[in-house]
């Protein structure tokens, strides 16, 4: 068994293990993969203020997130196809999750139902929806995220369309995988995965075979999107939303100081600072970039958590340091899934855990409530200086 130190560790065995179109899936971003790229790169420009001589003894990473105990301010981030990277991934993404203390969100797009997570936990989840055109369908998915007692609603807001990802084009991504020559190739060099998947609970999207009528081919992300993404959705339709889920609303894909405000105004308890880890919109600034003027326009009314780009303890810290009050993760633990199931979870956040902590310490903090940019040196101009 190979020594994991880090989270490049863990993608490495990951690539070796998962067929080519679900590792490309995970692995991509939209047209030329700028913003893609730049989301993980714009973290290096920031450097960190070793303090030495300070006491750094009981330490500690807890905190909270939108009013839950957390054991460090890192949630999973909900990742369609989860099912796909492991037999049974999302059960196993979950219970990893809550072994470990933090948030999982559970994606509508994935593989295993809400109530097939909500069977296999103890505590509640958070669960993610995508705007339809069938609103009685919503109306369903969101009662049974009641039914299932998830503690929030994460409505992701930047999906309306689907940006091109050439990679899953043309590897013909769907799930299951269709057996064209080309897969059928790739899959025997599988084996492993295969055998898993075999026996796993589901092998198609669970939270919408079997509950919705007219679906041409739920097998295709990209067919089930053109065919079923509410294109009107606006701040109305999100408001009417809040009020019809009745808890409490995290807002994901916000990347704009104007559509931060906006959040507030309907009513967010938190907003999820967001381009979709690229694969949206290419050519938009990165999330740790945006993160300070979103922060001077919400103005402490909205919790903010950051998410695109974070891979490892130090890119948590660095986030929580601008300002933001938690952080997702989503390929990071990705990786370890569909490189050893559960235990690659649980390994992604022991990796993450310790990092953090340990450069906490090395910052001169005791507690991770007391970081702030006095812990961060930013270079000038980092958030970019462009024309009106």
């Amino acid at each position: 068994m190979p020594v994991i130190t880090n989270i490049q560790d863990l993608k490495r065995i990951y690539e070796r293990r998962v067929p080519r179109m679900f590792f490309d899936y995970a692995e991509s971003g939209s047209w030329t993969e700028q913003t893609f790229r730049e989301n993980t790169s714009d973290f290096e420009q920031i450097r960190l203020r070793q303090r030495v001589a300070v006491d750094m003894s009981g330490r500690s990473t807890a905190a909270q997130m939108i009013g839950e105990e957390v054991s460090m301010p890192v949630a999973l981030a909900p990742v369609g196809l989860t099912g796909m990277q492991h037999a049974d991934g999302e059960i196993k993404a979950a219970k990893a999750a809550e072994d470990f203390g933090v948030p999982f969100t559970l994606s509508t797009m994935s593989i295993n139902s809400i109530e097939d997570v909500a069977e296999a936990t103890t505590k509640p989840f958070w669960f993610q929806l995508y705007t339809m055109n069938d609103e009685d369908y919503v109306r369903r998915l969101i009662q049974r995220a009641k039914d299932a007692k998830c503690s929030a609603l994460v409505i992701t807001l930047d999906l309306q369309i689907l940006g091109q990802r050439h990679k899953d084009l043309k590897n013909g991504l769907s799930a299951p995988p269709k057996l064209t020559p080309k897969t059928i190739a790739n899959l025997m060099t599988k084996w492993a995965w295969g055998i898993e998947m075999l026996g796993a609970k589901r092998r198609e999207f669970g939270n919408i075979v079997g509950h919705v009528e007219g679906i041409s081919d739920a097998s295709s992300l990209g067919a089930w999107t053109s065919e079923q993404f509410d294109l009107s959705l606006d701040w109305g339709k999100i408001a009417k939303l809040k009020e019809m889920w009745g808890g409490k609303v995290i807002l994901k894909g916000i990347l704009d100081a104007e559509d931060a405000k906006m959040a507030v105004k309907v009513g967010a308890d938190a907003i999820v600072v967001s381009n979709h880890g690229g694969r949206q919109l290419d050519g938009a600034l990165s999330s740790i970039r945006m993160l300070p003027q979103i922060l001077d326009a919400v103005g402490g009314e909205v919790e903010v958590i950051l998410d695109s780009g974070i891979r490892s303890g130090q890119d948590v810290l660095k986030s929580l340091a601008m300002g933001a009050d938690g952080t997702m993760i989503g390929r990071a633990f990705v990786y370890g899934l569909g490189a050893m199931g559960q235990k690659g979870v649980t390994t992604a956040l022991e990796v993450i855990h310790k990092e953090l902590d340990t450069t906490m310490a090395l910052c001169g903090e005791r507690d991770i409530a007391n970081l702030g940019r006095h812990n961060l040196l930013i270079p000038k101009g980092f958030e970019g200086e462009w024309q009106d």
